[in-house]
């Protein structure tokens, strides 16, 4: 579905957007693995567990969260690079990511509904190719937001709106789906309502807290009550 406006089809009226990292596919502790050594090499050590709980934030502001407001600019650009470059050891076909259990079959069962499916990512665009070759769902794919859309990423909005825009729906007729704080503060703050997955780490009661509608235990868990899920009431809307 991501082929050119000419032979696309109408546009459907609603829509569901996904976060990947800690959604769709089990690669947020390998984030954790490649800012833990980031930090290491910029001379910043940090804790894990710390690090973990800001994976969803923009880059820049985990940074400023992790190690002060007051870090110069070329340590950030330091351990951002470190990053990428640990990042991209668990990446391609001798990495150690994977597709969370029965998440493709989400993907496929909703458009196959009639939902524009938006992977609300800000990603890389080098991560972004690796993500989208594990998930191999292209044809349920309506349309992919990358780092290239925005400046600031979640917990800001402007993903979720350029999910918005490109899904051509209004943000009532839209959910978004994610594993993160960040995503659903994003989403609120767009408006748009959001469900929340345990994979990626964080609690049940602190997505509720942020602003989520529903929590499941995983994409799994979301695609066996799909009918009685916010997305399931969406579509009879």
């Amino acid at each position: 579905m991501t082929s050119s406006p000419d032979d696309s089809p109408a546009t459907p009226s609603t829509a569901v957007f996904f976060d990947i990292d800690g959604t769709l596919v089990d690669s947020n502790y390998a984030h954790v693995d490649a800012w833990s050594r980031a930090f290491v090499e910029v001379g910043h050590p940090v804790d894990s567990w710390r690090i973990h709980r800001s994976i969803g934030k923009d880059s820049s502001l985990l940074i400023a969260g992790l190690l002060g407001e007051d870090v110069p600019d070329d340590l950030v650009e330091r351990a951002k690079e470190a990053h990428t470059r640990f990042y991209d050891e668990h990446l391609g076909d001798d990495g150690d990511l994977h597709v969370l259990a029965r998440a493709t079959d989400l993907l496929a069962e909703l458009a196959g509904r009639g939902h524009s499916v938006v992977l609300a990512t800000s990603a890389p665009e080098n991560e972004l190719a690796a993500l989208r070759g594990l998930l191999d769902v292209e044809d349920a794919l309506w349309a992919v937001t990358s780092s290239e859309d925005v400046e600031t990423a979640k917990p800001d909005p402007g993903i979720v709106e350029v999910a918005l825009e490109r899904a051509g729906v209004p943000a009532a007729r839209a959910v978004m789906v994610g594993d993160a704080v960040f995503d659903v503060m994003a989403a609120h703050r767009a408006d748009v309502r959001c469900i929340g997955v345990l994979s990626g780490g964080f609690s049940r009661d602190e997505l509720l807290e942020a602003g989520a509608e529903e929590v499941y235990d995983d994409v799994a868990a979301l695609l066996d009550a799909l009918d009685t899920s916010l997305i399931g009431r969406l579509g009879r809307e």
